[in-house]
């Protein structure tokens, strides 16, 4: 487990990895999977010392179930201008648009 993790977040992180072997992950992406929401858990809780992802989220997620900042991520890659001061739904209607 990694360094700065509580003993809490090393129960989550064996629940989701059995869980999603459960669900017919393999080994690795089950770990994969468990670090992302525990790490995930621990930014939403102020506990890392970068408050954001510098992800895009799960490409099989649609672009309304994505973060603010996932999209500008997207839109980031995608040298989309204007992004910074666009809300979500204006993200989502330029990566439509985009792509």
């Amino acid at each position: 487990m990694p360094s700065g993790w509580t003993k809490k977040d090393e129960r989550q992180y064996d629940h989701v990895e059995e869980s999603a072997k459960d669900r017919g992950r393999s080994e690795e992406r089950a770990k994969e999977i468990a670090a992302r929401t525990v790490n995930k858990q621990r930014r939403e809780e102020g506990r890392t010392p970068n408050q954001t992802t510098s992800g895009k989220g799960n490409p099989h997620t649609s672009l309304e179930d994505r973060t603010v900042d996932e999209l500008h991520n997207i839109a980031s890659e995608m040298k989309i201008e204007g992004r910074s001061t666009m809300r979500k739904k204006e993200l989502i209607e330029a990566i439509r648009d985009k792509r």
